[in-house]
């Protein structure tokens, strides 16, 4: 498939049995075919009379970004924790797609952009007619809070994230992770990651309403310092490499593929969308272009504590 055109699914893809991390509540997920410029839209029903609403996969679209990233259309309607999904569409290369959910979030299901993955591979993905819209980043663009930070900076070609982070818990520690994103590199290297969390915040995440669908088996759990899951970790960097799964989920909420260096420290959900609500503040930061360089040769995939996968997401 040639990089310069843009892609949608063969056919349409569906995922049931799963349920919101957050809300508990099961949910339908379909993934649709879409026509060249429609981008990724969701496609909320199960709304009260049958009702349903389209909202577009964008930052200016994002509600809230607590634990998981929401988007929603100012009127009451929302999907919420679209992060993973959207990655897997983004890391795959995917560009328009209309995606159905029949509740307020999208399934966690093993809390991995795995079943995702295998969901898109079930259909496969088709060449449109169409041009695609790269952003090329044209100046630094940097936000901050605290210490932590994420920016986003020019760069000849393709597309690098440098993601670390930093936790008191021996469990995570310090743990940095660079890599020159491709469809390839996002099946090897992210789409197994699984979401993270600490058993001393489930009380308090709970009597907030999230985490109500949480359990070892959509997630890692930390218990001070050691991980309690019996099967333990897929990759020995896992928590790193899902910082950088979801960010590659929020920075596809650009509206196209991003060309340039993003780089985040102790970064999260907050952090990403801001850095891409800076850089479209500021006209002087970006382009727009048709094609893409020719990609970097090689990919860097690792730096520092970073491993090599000890797992690998089976493909359909």
């Amino acid at each position: 498939m040639k990089p310069r055109f843009q892609t949608t699914l063969r056919d349409r893809t569906v995922l049931s049995g799963g349920i919101g991390v957050h809300s508990g509540k099961p949910v339908r997920l379909v993934l649709n075919p879409a026509k060249a410029d429609s981008g990724l839209v969701f496609l909320r029903s199960g709304l009260p009379n049958g009702g349903s609403r389209r909202i577009e996969a964008n930052w200016s679209k994002v509600t809230m970004t607590e634990l998981c990233t929401v988007i929603g259309d100012g009127a009451q309607h929302m999907v919420a924790t679209i992060e993973h999904l959207v990655a897997a569409l983004r890391g795959l290369g995917v560009d328009n797609c209309l995606v159905e959910v029949d509740g307020p979030e999208v399934p966690i299901m093993d809390g991995s952009a795995a079943a995702f993955v295998e969901a898109i591979d079930r259909v496969g993905v088709k060449q449109l007619a169409a041009s695609r819209r790269y952003i090329k980043i044209l100046k630094p663009i940097r936000v901050e809070q605290g210490r932590a930070f994420a920016e986003l900076r020019p760069a000849d070609s393709g597309f690098r994230l440098d993601v670390e982070i930093d936790f008191k818990s021996e469990a995570i520690g310090r743990q940095r992770k660079i890599l020159d994103l491709d469809p390839a590199a996002f099946r090897r290297e992210l789409a197994g990651a699984r979401t993270f969390g600490f058993l001393a915040d489930v009380k308090r995440l709970i009597a907030a309403g999230f985490a109500l669908g949480a359990s070892l088996d959509n997630s890692v759990g930390i218990d001070d310092d050691r991980v309690i899951n019996p099967e333990g970790l897929r990759y020995s960097d896992e928590f790193v490499r899902h910082k950088m799964l979801d960010a590659v989920g929020d920075l596809a909420l650009a509206g196209g593929p991003l060309v340039g260096e993003y780089r985040s420290y102790c970064g999260g959900h907050k952090l990403n969308v801001a850095v891409l609500a800076a850089l479209f503040s500021d006209r002087t930061a970006y382009r727009f272009v048709d094609a893409a360089p020719a990609p970097r040769e090689g990919v860097r995939a690792d730096l520092g504590l970073a491993a090599s996968p000890v797992f690998m997401p089976e493909r359909s």
